[in-house]
């Protein structure tokens, strides 16, 4: 629970929302001027349209819960999965345009899961973030030594998740799909060590 306390105020999420503050009419009697500053923050700008499927693999219902949160609320098509075999599914059926993926979890981890994802003609141009808690973690390991699109450090940041998505779904990067392509679930129990 303390894990969760900590995220929430990261996120800012659990906070009261400040009354707007209340312009006075001015002299003449024309409308007020608007309160200064959002009740909420805004949308972040990013390239991903809305209605983007991104899928979430992670054992922590806390990580998931949180990230699935602030994709929804910018219009994302959240798809969920808590171990590295139903991601792997999820990903070959359901067509997800950026995978986060968590480095330990339960079975397969998350190397295994990332040279699947790479080996199978259909997922191989997904864009794939990983995620770790690492604190020894760094972006150019998984980034250059294990072929992950990009990398994020638990906790992380609203800002540092969309510009990553912003960064990996820029408008020539949106991975293309084989039109009318059926995913097969070959290759889940494959030993991830020949992949």
């Amino acid at each position: 629970m303390e894990v969760y306390e900590k995220i929430k105020r990261l996120f800012g999420w659990g906070k009261p929302a400040a009354p707007a503050a209340r312009a006075e009419a001015p002299e003449g009697g024309a409308e007020p001027a608007p309160a200064s500053g959002p009740e909420r923050r805004g949308k972040p700008r990013t390239n991903a349209r809305p209605g983007t499927r991104m899928l979430v693999i992670d054992d922590s219902a806390t990580i998931v819960a949180l990230l699935s949160r602030m994709l929804r609320q910018n219009d994302y098509t959240v798809l969920e999965a808590s171990d590295a075999e139903e991601g792997l599914e999820i990903a070959r059926t359901q067509s997800p345009e950026l995978v986060f993926l968590d480095i330990v979890l339960p079975g397969m981890d998350g190397f295994a899961a990332l040279r699947q994802l790479r080996k199978d003609p259909y997922t191989r141009d997904i864009p794939v973030i990983m995620i770790s808690g690492n604190e020894q973690a760094t972006e150019q390991f998984y980034v250059h030594r294990i072929g992950a699109d990009d990398f994020m450090k638990k906790p992380f940041s609203r800002a540092e998740v969309f510009a990553r998505i912003e960064r990996l779904l820029d408008a020539n990067r949106v991975p293309k799909r084989l039109p009318g392509a059926v995913r097969s679930s070959a290759g889940v129990g494959d030993d991830p060590e020949t992949a």
